[in-house]
């Protein structure tokens, strides 16, 4: 053959195996999610490509079939077309034994370059731009090639089954999208700006529903505020213009016999219609939903959504209370600063860029994207800062204890009979791995 014909019939191999590592990648790469969007839209096209995911054996095996097939045919009539001129163009400076090998070399080089750029390289990295869109496009035409080489194909999965039995190695595809896929699309996108900051601090929140316990977002026991049965009227309006609250526990005489709960709007019918507060009965007096302290937030939030409450008491696995909470509480959680007024008392205060004042009572989790931790040590002993310090001191913590974890220092700053009221936290320059606790003697 001429060498006009020998190149031409090149670069018909090259478009070849250049389509077949096109397909290869685009149909590896193409996310399902998207798919499904095309298909559901009417795109036939696109479920023929979910279809060949499910059951991709005998593509890769035809692929492999023609992008080998190819190479070695254009690797054998390569070397044929182009060494006679490459050893004609040596001859002019070189003449002796090796002529015929740097000859063979150069025409080997040169076919190798030429399908590893046009045939390889290229077609993959536009099949990685757009892998839904180059997959759909293609499944037609290379639906009819898998038919041709189907028979070949079966022998070799035949064979290839036998070896992944033999090896005991599972071949099925896991396609379960986790927490940390998710997060990651979140975080390319929010990269991308195609999430705003707040969007994607919302959305992580949402996701963290599933793994905060209620004592984490809930109001604590020791400021709780309920009445008694005996409450006087004085009292009663005294807490109602000082704390304002919606809803109040009702309690028979302290907080653990809870009886139910008052609203406040109940109260305030009853002050415009000029009626005394000295008794509160069944007809003001609410059922309360109790709640155990193990439940994350996302279960109370099906707890609500059945019950149609907005607020719960949350009791410990010894019947007693440990605080309320309600449906405020869980959207606060997840959506932080912006629905909390700006005047608001803050559990972290940012002092300078590398040092916070952290209430005890401040949950881990907010603890966590104040500081921008990943995790900490231990984190199912305990929901607060509070908790975290007792966990790693091992005692009641006193003034100026403190505890290395992470790069930052968390010293003690004020204790209140024993509860820790606030810790200052401070940036180091030298990130030890493991905790490190030092207290005060």
């Amino acid at each position: 053959m001429s060498l006009f014909q020998n190149i031409l019939i090149i670069v018909i191999l090259i478009i070849g195996a250049g389509f077949l590592s096109l397909t290869e990648i685009a149909l590896a790469g193409a996310r399902k999610v998207k798919l499904k969007i095309l298909a559901e839209a009417g795109d036939d096209r696109a479920q023929k490509v979910l279809d060949l995911q499910a059951q991709s054996a005998d593509f890769f095996a035809a692929s492999q079939i023609g992008l080998n097939a190819v190479a070695i045919l254009g690797g054998i009539l390569g070397e044929a077309a182009f060494r006679p001129y490459f050893v004609t163009l040596i001859d002019r400076f070189y003449v002796g034994p090796w002529t015929d090998s740097i000859g063979f070399a150069l025409s080997f080089t040169l076919v190798t370059s030429l399908f590893i750029l046009f045939a390889d390289l290229m077609p993959k990295r536009l099949a990685m731009i757009a892998p839904e869109k180059i997959a759909v496009a293609v499944i037609n035409p290379i639906q009819v090639f898998i038919i041709i080489c189907k028979p070949l194909a079966w022998i070799i999965n035949a064979i290839a089954n036998m070896l992944f039995r033999l090896f005991k190695v599972n071949t099925i595809r896991d396609d379960n999208i986790t927490f940390a896929d998710i997060s990651a699309v979140m975080d390319a996108g929010a990269q991308a700006g195609v999430l705003q900051k707040q969007e994607h601090h919302f959305i992580e929140n949402v996701f963290e529903l599933e793994e905060r316990n209620v004592p984490s977002s809930m109001t604590t026991r020791e400021n709780v505020v309920y009445f008694t049965l005996k409450e006087s009227e004085a009292s009663i309006r005294q807490k109602l213009a000082e704390y304002p609250y919606s809803k109040f526990l009702v309690c028979s005489e302290n907080i653990d016999d809870v009886i139910g709960y008052i609203d406040a709007k109940d109260i305030l019918v009853r002050i415009l219609n000029n009626q005394s507060l000295l008794q509160l009965n069944e007809n003001t007096i609410r059922t309360v939903l109790t709640i155990p302290d193990s439940l994350t937030l996302s279960e109370l939030l099906d707890r609500f959504r059945s019950t149609r409450e907005k607020f719960a008491v949350v009791i410990n696995e010894y019947a007693l209370v440990v605080g309320v909470i309600t449906l405020s509480d869980i959207m606060i959680t997840v959506m932080g600063d912006w629905v909390i007024p700006i005047e608001a008392d803050q559990q972290i205060f940012k002092r300078d860029n590398n040092s916070w004042l952290i209430e005890g009572s401040t949950p881990i989790e907010d603890m966590k994207h104040a500081l921008e931790i990943d995790e900490m040590p231990d984190e199912e002993n305990y929901e607060t800062l509070a908790g975290f310090m007792m966990v790693q001191l091992r005692k009641i913590p006193r003034p100026a204890d403190s505890v290395i974890f992470g790069g930052y220092k968390f010293e003690v700053v004020d204790v209140d009979h024993f509860k820790i009221d606030q810790l200052l936290v401070t940036r180091l320059l030298e990130r030890p791995e493991e905790p490190q606790s030092t207290p005060e003697e």
